[in-house]
């Protein structure tokens, strides 16, 4: 899954001419030739370079990374698929407890820590994600230092669609960067070591993509794949703060990152049928802090 500025960035006015675009026109002795370049979308002033990544990375994904994806899911077994899902994000609590703490949401930050003492024992060190079940009701909810940055209105900045890391923001990428850097700095060993964390992140990225494939293969058929999945991150990336303001927004649903795809899964489900709760779900009552 972006507060945002509070005024879009406004296009650069546009001076009629005889074709109707930006002026820029040769004269000859015949005719007058007007030439012009269309103003960048507002919120994205980088969009041709966008674009060309964005189709640069679907040939990757066609050629190389989406067949590899699936070699994978259908390799592994889904319990040990679903169990890396689950170290993964149990490793990621401690900064979802920070920065529900930097957004004044001791309620949640608590559900956090319980979440992680939880499945860090019984769930086996994070492997199987006794949380949520009952006697303890404790969803997933994912958090980071873009959420708070947002939450206290910092903007979204222009939107980058990047290699590997696909549809973001420059706020997005600062806080995720940081979100990486808070297990390597507090603990150390082993998660300072490359040998472990790179096969971590490439294992993390091939899981996500399989996950997904039927809504990137959705997103290649729309007139505008790359408008689409803008327009899309955007959309629920603001919903996502606005969640964690106590606003809801209809029609939205909690949004979790993937390298290519666009959209969360339909249901707001993986493929292990496990729901991921917003940061603040919009189904909730006032929010709890």
């Amino acid at each position: 899954m972006p507060a945002y500025p509070s005024q879009p960035t406004p296009p650069p006015p546009v001076v009629p001419t005889l074709s109707g675009t930006s002026p820029s026109a040769e004269t000859t002795e015949d005719a007058i030739v007007v030439s012009g370049q269309a103003p960048a979308t507002p919120g994205d002033p980088l969009e041709q370079v966008n674009a060309e990544s964005f189709n640069v990375t679907q040939k990757v994904d066609k050629a190389f990374v989406g067949p590899v994806a699936l070699a994978y899911r259908d390799a592994v077994p889904r319990p040990l698929r679903r169990g890396l899902r689950n170290v993964l994000r149990n490793l990621r609590e401690p900064v979802v407890f920070i920065n529900y703490l930097l957004q004044l949401k001791p309620g949640k930050a608590a559900e956090t820590v319980g979440r992680f003492a939880i499945n860090s024992t019984l769930g086996v060190a994070g492997l199987f994600d006794a949380a949520k079940k009952r006697p303890f009701n404790l969803p997933y909810r994912p958090n980071g230092f873009a959420n708070s940055f947002g939450y206290y209105g910092i903007g979204q900045g222009p939107f980058l669609y990047l290699p590997l890391l696909g549809a973001t923001t420059l706020r997005d990428v600062i806080g995720n960067t940081l979100d990486r850097l808070v297990l390597p700095l507090a603990v150390g060993k082993p998660f300072n070591n490359p040998v472990v964390t790179i096969p971590i992140v490439t294992l993390s990225v091939l899981d996500e993509r399989a996950q997904f494939d039927e809504e990137i293969e959705a997103l290649r058929k729309t007139p505008d794949p790359y408008a689409t999945q803008r327009d899309y991150y955007l959309k629920a990336r603001q919903a996502e703060i606005d969640a964690l303001r106590g606003k809801a927004t209809p029609g939205m649903k909690p949004f979790t990152i993937a390298p290519i795809a666009p959209v969360p899964a339909a249901d707001n489900a993986d493929e292990t049928g496990e729901t991921v709760v917003s940061p603040v779900s919009p189904q909730e009552n006032p929010p709890s802090p």
